[in-house]
């Protein structure tokens, strides 16, 4: 019984408690309230709250203009002094988020809330609709809501907060660090831009980013000017848009199909059609303002004109895959005659101050102002590169570091590919309104005594010919160059380079044209709006690279990756004139090309092993003479080549094209070998092309 008594008086003093915790806890008082009863204490507080909110407040003119209708929510506290203090606000505008704020720190300090007699903070919500109306509102006592805590409702409003940070897509690539994808015929859109007398561009250093070309050139505007008229979603992203496309208050990304089907005819060939069937897939976007990634994935199969598919399967590496696609990467065999080819390009781009750009990708790169360089071209497969590009001043100065490999069996590693490594670093200075000049200097090395990459070679400013000498001679294989631009006017354009790859003054003063001096040069001329005509780019370009330029007695040091050359498609041994007219209206462009070409070949037949300079991955110490070395030497090849395109811009967010081109090529030497013989080529072609790099098949 006793027991009985005791629980039955814990349960009474238990009851009393709660039924009155509500008395020994009191809101915050304004001074107006104190006389109300305990009971309308709270709804004063809310009243009070809400008419300083209504006094005060003032929608800010970015969220009238937009016309937005919503509600925010604004998450405040009177502390143990009675002063107020936002914790958190909750809308869709930074403008709404500063102005509730700046009304909250209006407020006048009052009574603090009480608990069992003493000081306590309290903390509220209260929802504001805007427009901002005569509202009926009731704050919310977070503290005493028993379900969730403050820091709880922020999290589980993340999600919505995120939907709610959604804007309308700007394109903010046309300002970022992301590169222009570089294609000879895009960047003729706006090379008169940014070559007009008096402007401190830099055009040989390539890709370019839209930050540095969108001072000369409104992306905006021409792509505005393109658009098409449509309301339906498949409209817009069909030929204006990207497929996905969103933007947030520091984010964007956008997301592309990537296609290049192609089906031709190659009326030399023994096969019935040609073909390419690429699918892919390209992200990119910005993370604040200085952080950009691209990244591209192809799945593609080929086949493709004979003489590509032979030139292909010469560049073969070792294993069973039995060509390398020239400017793409290793094939693998697809049904009997054909090529599967997987490849995937990559990277990230950040600047971290306004005159540096730094990117580390899986891609190509390339130096000079024609249509062909003889420094750094993108005529190879992808590669590991790290490049920094400083601006300042009248100067542009690029660095560029390179993973590249060496695909044949007699420089495998334990059946594995060898590295090699490449640096170079080019100086571009505007000399006055009209001229720059620039200085090239690259090197190649590979892991020779477990060398690796040479951390003397990570030094942005160092001259690597000191650096190669300091290693030792075979260490590596260094070259230097110059170029130079002159702008005769707002339309014409006149340029060139010259590689050095080893001199001898002695040699050359001695006049017998000894091996030792081999050398590069490239002359070449731009006409924009010719004869008047908008948009119409004609171009004249003259290349000539003396016999043994780019190789070494290393053959592992010689200038190139995966059986390519990383300067002219041609290796070296040659001269050729190059012919080019570019011409766009509005969404239709067409483009042509003619050149005409002298190579020098070896015989390789068994009686003739030597190498006449042409095939820039043999040892130039198996040539047969020092002295009467000329271009063309061997067997000489006249080539020529023409390439007739037009077609059609369907959707410039993408680049996706539909074109149709024809292709004539005469490879004519003068004695036939099991691997030089008589060629004469007629290709059609017609496809559907994502543009965003330049394929070569001009060799």
């Amino acid at each position: 019984m006793k027991q009985f008594i005791v629980l039955l008086l814990l349960l009474v003093q238990y009851s009393l408690f709660s039924q009155n915790v509500a008395f020994y806890e009191k809101p915050p008082v304004f001074p107006d309230c104190e006389s109300q009863s305990l009971e309308s204490q709270q709804q004063c507080f809310d009243n009070h709250v809400f008419q300083l909110v209504s006094d005060n407040f003032k929608v800010p003119q970015k969220v009238l203009d937009d016309n937005y209708k919503g509600e925010m929510v604004v998450l405040f506290e009177v502390d143990t002094t009675g002063q107020f203090k936002v914790i958190y606000v909750d809308a869709m505008y930074d403008d709404l988020k500063e102005e509730a704020k700046r009304v909250f720190a209006l407020f006048p300090k009052i009574k603090p809330g009480t608990y069992n007699g003493n000081p306590t903070f309290k903390q509220y919500s209260i929802p504001i609709k805007i427009p901002f109306v005569n509202q009926p509102v009731k704050t919310t006592d977070l503290r005493n809501d028993n379900e969730i805590s403050i820091l709880e409702k922020e999290a589980k409003s993340e999600f919505n907060k995120v939907n709610k940070s959604l804007k309308t897509f700007t394109n903010k690539a046309y300002s970022s660090q992301l590169n222009i994808p570089f294609t000879h015929a895009d960047y003729s859109r706006f090379d008169k831009s940014m070559n007009l007398i008096g402007t401190n561009s830099h055009t040989a250093s390539k890709p370019f980013v839209y930050d540095e070309v969108s001072k000369y050139y409104d992306f905006e505007a021409q792509n505005d000017a393109l658009k098409k008229e449509t309301n339906t979603w498949a409209g817009k992203k069909l030929w204006n848009e990207h497929l996905v496309q969103l933007e947030g208050n520091d984010y964007w990304f956008t997301i592309d199909p990537i296609f290049d089907l192609e089906v031709g005819k190659d009326t030399e060939a023994d096969f019935n059609t040609t073909y390419n069937n690429t699918r892919g897939v390209l992200v990119q976007g910005g993370l604040g303002k200085h952080f950009n990634f691209y990244a591209t994935v192809f799945e593609s199969q080929g086949r493709f004109a004979q003489y590509i598919n032979d030139y292909a399967e010469s560049l073969k590496a070792f294993g069973p895959d039995p060509a390398i696609v020239p400017g793409r990467g290793i094939g693998k065999r697809f049904k009997t005659d054909s090529y599967d080819y997987p490849v995937a390009e990559a990277y990230l781009s950040y600047a971290p101050a306004k005159f540096i750009n730094i990117q580390f990708g899986h891609g190509k790169n390339f130096i000079g102002d024609g249509y062909r360089s003889l420094f750094l071209s993108d005529v190879s497969s992808p590669h590991p590169f790290l490049k920094l590009n400083t601006t300042f001043w009248k100067i542009k100065y690029t660095n560029t570091w390179m993973w590249l490999k060496d695909v044949r069996p007699e420089a495998t590693v334990d059946g594995a590919f060898l590295t090699k490594y490449m640096a170079n670093h080019y100086l571009s200075w505007n000399v006055s309104k009209r001229v720059n000049v620039g200085l090239f200097e690259s090197v190649v090395w590979t892991n020779s005594n477990n060398r690796g990459f040479d951390i003397n070679y990570l030094n942005p400013i160092i001259f690597y010919r000191a650096i190669e000498f300091e290693t030792g001679q075979g260490a590596g294989n260094a070259l230097v160059g110059a170029s130079a631009k002159y702008k005769w006017n707002d339309n014409i354009n006149l340029y060139s380079q010259f590689i050095l790859d080893e001199f001898s003054l002695s040699d050359v003063k001695a006049g017998d044209k000894s091996w030792k001096n081999k050398f590069g040069y490239q002359l070449g001329i731009k006409y924009y709006d010719a004869f008047k005509v908008d948009n119409l780019l004609l171009q004249f370009e003259y290349n000539r690279v003396r016999p043994y330029t780019y190789s070494h007695n290393t053959i592992i040091l010689n200038y190139g990756n995966e059986n390519q050359s990383m300067a002219h498609l041609w290796g070296s041994n040659f001269s050729e004139a190059i012919v080019i007219g570019r011409y766009h209206f509005k969404r239709w462009f067409g483009n042509a090309k003619f050149i005409f070409g002298v190579r020098g070949f070896d015989y390789n037949n068994g009686t003739d092993n030597f190498s006449y300079g042409g095939d820039i991955y043999r040892n130039y110490n198996d040539r047969p003479f020092d002295t009467g070395v000329t271009v063309g030497q061997g067997i000489k090849t006249n080539t020529f080549y023409a390439n007739l395109q037009a077609g059609y811009l369907i959707n410039p967010a993408s680049n996706l094209k539909i074109f149709t081109d024809i292709t004539f090529r005469n490879f004519n030497p003068e004695v036939e070998t099991a691997t030089t013989f008589k060629s004469n080529t007629v290709w059609f072609n017609i496809g559907l092309r994502t543009d965003l790099f330049n394929w070569y098949f001009d060799f």
